[in-house]
């Protein structure tokens, strides 16, 4: 069974479910990227959970990266994996 556990925080009136992913996330290519991402998506709707699916992942050198719609990136380049660490409240699995 696969499972993730999730960050699901409300910030600035907006639900947003936190992915922290494996460090080789990104190292894949955009599409790959993209397509794990709709899968988490729908995983997480099947799940209950209301919001918009962010993967986040080590970026090296104490940097998180993130894959978010752009008007996310100035919240997720102000915080870090230790925040995202710090709000995992869910799980999605299949």
């Amino acid at each position: 069974m696969t499972r993730f556990k999730v960050a699901h925080v409300r910030e600035q009136g907006n639900d947003l479910i936190i992915v922290p992913l494996d460090r080789n996330f990104g190292q894949k290519s955009p599409s790959e990227q993209q397509d794990v991402s709709t899968q988490l998506q729908w995983r997480a709707r099947s799940a209950g959970l209301a919001g918009t699916v962010v993967p986040v992942w080590d970026n090296g050198g104490g940097r998180m990266g993130f894959l978010a719609p752009r008007g996310w990136h100035p919240f997720f380049a102000s915080v870090n994996l230790g925040f995202v660490l710090a709000n995992l409240n869910k799980e999605i699995y299949w």
